[in-house]
């Protein structure tokens, strides 16, 4: 497939005359880190935390190194580097660097097990892959078989030995490179950059955005809500390969010449609130149930709070019970968001001067959004209807995937989400659940039937159903009701052993918080599984 892609989807969006959004025909993603130099920002921070700090000059050296590299290992342009990386200096710094070299990085979570990192591999053609040290051992005979990779790059580390045909240690491979690099002669709508989907019952689909989708998210979202100074200082929890980690990590405050935290690890509430007081951010990015531990964390009333100026949230709704502990710990009211990795960030906020509680907010300028029914028809206000966006940051397809490219990309370049909401005289939206059976688990999309079929496969289950259960503070869980062949069992050992079978075989956030056993399943007459008798248990 050619680099450029516009002709896939209409892209010229009305919300990009709203914003009054331009960037030129030729034009590079990497200008949003590089940009940073003709401005006079390179003395400047653009990155702290505890794996080191850099200014904006030193990591445009890095990045042009990097990109450098890339180059010598015969790569053709818009060829994939696959990323697999802590959110350390090294992040930000091969992304860039393969931005501006023309290639197109993809993000993954470094969760993944072998099996799939295989599939991504395979998918992508990706023939060199960065990891960090703690990670590379990932790289096993099973990933990489039948895969293209031949060099695996280890940052962080010493390379080791994989099963990639080359590894290199990243600190001593890179020192020779210039760094300086001047960008590939890209066009605004070739491939810049992927990101995959969470998967469901199939494989995880590779999301493809463009060079300019950056840049556009940065003016529609992050000027209009976040409204970043250079002094400004973003910590991001959620790690850079999510969507909405990437934007608030790296184009938000790269954009407005502003530095980023990096907290690599587990982000355990000791760790975050020890970041918060050494490195003193001044904007905050969580998830509900971050927020959720947060509050109710041991020495969460013992930390200095007093450096941040605004707190935000995304991905699930946020209790009342949450969003005052919050308020009372630290002082700031949490503003909500909505968005998606097809249209890269944020496209219902709430802001700090416009606000309800439980709502995902009001439509972010520079994207259109319309409620429609089953269809296709636009429902008014007070009524239920499926969401649908667009702006020119949505991804105009999935890659390899024409038949998921139909379902969800639609004519005109509208993404059709699935989600239900409602909307208020006002304009805020209201989530009601899901035109299907997708399910949001600490921010991540999971189908429950998955869940049931890996469960179903354990040797000790006889049958098992797994679906969707809202909890007291409104966040969503994902609970397994189990008949063991054995009917004498202690529940706490095998809960957990059911619990790592699914993380082992799936993405370990897949894995149901809630086991319960029972004697039978309840069926209907003829014969299927009652769920709506499951869901009263």
């Amino acid at each position: 497939m050619t680099l450029q892609i516009i002709d896939q989807v209409p892209r010229d969006c009305p919300g990009a005359r709203e914003i009054g959004f331009s960037v030129p025909e030729t034009y590079n993603a990497s200008r949003i880190l590089f940009d940073n130099l003709a401005r006079g920002n390179g003395a400047r921070l653009a990155l702290t935390g505890p794996g080191g700090t850099r200014t904006y000059a030193g990591l445009c050296a890095e990045a042009a190194q990097w990109g450098n590299g890339f180059l010598s290992l015969g790569l053709k342009r818009g060829d994939r580097v696959l990323l697999f990386l802590d959110d350390t200096p090294a992040y930000p710094a091969a992304f860039f660097g393969a931005v501006r070299a023309g290639f197109v990085p993809l993000l993954i979570n470094t969760l993944t097990p072998p099996d799939l990192l295989n599939f991504y591999l395979t998918d992508a053609g990706a023939a060199v892959a960065v990891a960090d040290a703690e990670f590379a051992g990932r790289f096993n005979a099973e990933a990489c078989k039948d895969t293209p990779l031949h060099t695996l790059i280890v940052v962080n580390g010493a390379a080791g030995t994989h099963a990639a045909p080359k590894a290199l240690a990243a600190d001593q491979w890179l020192k020779d490179f210039p760094s300086e690099l001047a960008e590939a002669d890209t066009t605004r709508n070739d491939m810049a950059f992927w990101m995959y989907s969470s998967g469901s019952t199939g494989r995880p689909k590779g999301i493809v955005h463009l060079q300019h989708d950056m840049a556009y998210s940065e003016l529609a979202f992050a000027r209009n809500v976040l409204k970043l100074a250079p002094d400004d200082i973003c910590f991001s929890v959620p790690k850079i390969f999510f969507a909405y980690g990437f934007g608030n990590a790296i184009t938000f405050p790269f954009s407005a010449g502003a530095a980023t935290l990096l907290l690599p690890g587990q982000p355990k509430p000791a760790a975050i609130f020890a970041a918060i007081e050494r490195f003193r951010p001044t904007v905050f990015f969580g998830l509900p149930t971050l927020y959720t531990s947060l509050t109710k964390a041991e020495n969460a009333a013992a930390t200095d709070f007093s450096s941040l100026r605004m707190a935000l949230s995304a991905a699930e709704i946020l209790s009342a019970e949450v969003f005052n502990g919050w308020k009372a710990l630290t002082g700031l009211e949490i503003i909500e968001g909505l968005g998606s990795t097809e249209a890269l960030h944020i496209y219902l906020s709430n802001s700090a001067e416009r606000k309800k509680p439980g709502a995902a907010g009001l439509r972010v300028p520079g994207y259109e959004i319309v409620l429609r029914d089953k269809d296709g028809r636009e429902v008014g206000d007070n009524e239920e209807g499926i969401l649908w966006v667009r702006g020119d940051s949505n991804t105009p397809l999935y890659w390899n995937r024409p038949d998921k490219t139909a379902e969800t990309i639609r004519d005109g370049g509208w993404i059709y989400t699935a989600d239900r909401f409602v909307r208020d005289a006002e304009g805020f939206h209201f989530f009601r659940g899901r035109a299907d059976d997708l399910v949001k688990i600490s921010g991540q999309w999971v189908y429950p039937l998955e869940v049931e079929l890996c469960l179903a496969d354990h040797p000790d289950v006889r049958e098992c159903a797994v679906f969707a259960a809202e909890l007291p503070d409104r966040r969503m869980t994902l609970k397994a009701v189990v008949v063991m062949n054995e009917r004498a069992l202690d529940e706490g050992n095998t809960t957990k052993r059911l619990q790592d079978y699914v993380k082992t075989r799936l993405l370990p956030y897949k894995y149901p918080r809630e086991v319960l056993f029972i004697d039978e399943l309840p069926k209907t007459g003829t014969g299927k599984i009652d769920r709506q008798a499951l869901l009263r248990m």
